[in-house]
């Protein structure tokens, strides 16, 4: 590694510059561009990330403020705030969520093999959205209520490894359901849902694709029992049965038999039950999948703790866009290099670091070993990190 390049530098030599050239190609994105090119544009959002800048007009300060090590960097002069306005503005935001996705698909093969909580070899994925609320007068196009504007953020989230595969962004009047349409299931893997995605036309879609899933009944389900499985109550279960559902338009959208497994937690004494079309997978493990589900909450809170996606640099839906499918490549670009580097720390403490750190001349690897850095690089107001993935546990 050169020790006369910047943090910065060596952090964003893991994107893959030719992939992103594709994306700029597939959308024409440097068309008729003077200053600012779309890959300079990436570099100034991914610094504003890093950095928790707030605006634009604190980007261009403190970018101005880095001298020469900016040009070193990939910058060549910095942006006035009105350039970077213009092209978070009109600059196809499909650019920035296609090369996201190469980011996405270089996680998918380093974390493959990685545990999550339970004994099962197939891969599972957990489904949910967030909303992120915004000012109407501001944000006309995002009408979420009459005097409310929101958009969400689609998720599904890859419980090896805990990263975004897909995300999916619309405006809060867009109903959770919806979004299954959207969706291409891969066949033998698992899917989480909440009560929320408990459509069974749509369920029954994701069956006859090969895929299995595993959600909560609603209170006032009917169906009619055909066979009892024996189940260990020490462990939490109280039953586990296939089923049929009853009533006409029930049965007409699911005409084949599921799944029912009754579970009481022991620590909170509350009783779940879930629905799922999975015959072979242990009752038990099943319950361990949906728990699991909770991660994607872990997720969501941490993406709003320590990434720019609550407060925008631009007002219009591709603004919005371009900036949080940034914070998402950010995101993955740091768990891709936490699992290159083989580091113990979890991604806040990597964030919190690189925030400090990141102009300076300084290996990576040194960066995240030395002990004077670590502790300059974690400042006493900060919050704790979350449990789970995010304390690399």
């Amino acid at each position: 590694m050169n020790h006369g390049r910047t943090v910065f530098s060596q952090l964003m030599d893991g994107l893959p510059k030719y992939e992103f050239d594709q994306c700029v190609r597939r959308y024409r994105g440097n068309f008729r561009v003077r200053s600012l090119p779309s890959y300079e544009q990436f570099l100034v959002m991914a610094f504003a990330q890093l950095t928790y800048r707030e605006s634009l007009r604190d980007i261009q300060t403190c970018l101005g403020a880095v001298g020469s090590k900016l040009y070193h960097s990939g910058i060549r002069q910095t942006p006035a705030r009105s350039t970077l306005a213009d092209a978070n503005e009109k600059r196809n935001w499909r650019i920035f969520a296609d090369f996201a996705q190469q980011l996405i698909t270089q996680a998918a093969a380093l974390y493959a093999d990685e545990p999550f909580g339970t004994e099962l070899k197939q891969a599972a994925y957990a489904l949910d959205s967030t909303t992120i609320d915004l000012c109407l007068s501001l944000f006309p196009w995002a009408k979420f209520r009459r005097n409310k504007a929101a958009i969400k953020l689609h998720t599904l989230l890859a419980l090896r490894g805990n990263y975004p595969t897909v995300v999916i962004i619309t405006t809060g009047r867009v109903h959770d359901v919806n979004i299954l349409d959207q969706l291409t299931f891969q066949p033998g893997s698992f899917y989480i849902f909440d009560r929320g995605y408990l459509d069974f036309g749509r369920l029954h879609r994701l069956h006859l694709n090969g895929a299995f899933f595993v959600t909560r009944s609603r209170k006032n389900f009917c169906c009619r029992r055909r066979y009892s499985q024996p189940v260990d109550k020490s462990t939490g279960l109280r039953l586990d049965q296939t089923i049929m559902l009853t009533g006409f338009y029930p049965l007409r959208a699911y005409p084949t038999t599921l799944r029912r497994i009754a579970y009481r937690d022991p620590l909170t004494g509350k009783r779940l039950v879930f629905l799922t079309n999975n015959f072979t997978v242990s009752a038990l493990t099943i319950a361990q999948l949906y728990r699991s589900r909770w991660q994607i909450e872990l997720f969501f809170k941490w993406m709003k703790q320590h990434l720019r996606i609550k407060s925008f640099y631009g007002t219009s839906d591709n603004a919005v866009r371009i900036q949080v499918w940034t914070a998402i490549a950010v995101y993955v670009l740091v768990a891709l290099l936490k699992k290159r580097l083989k580091l113990s720390l979890s991604l806040h403490e990597m964030l919190q670091i690189l925030s400090l750190t990141l102009f300076e001349k300084t290996p990576l690897l040194q960066v995240f070993s030395d002990p004077e850095v670590l502790r300059s690089g974690l400042a006493p107001q900060d919050q704790p990190c979350l449990p789970g993935f995010l304390t690399g546990q």
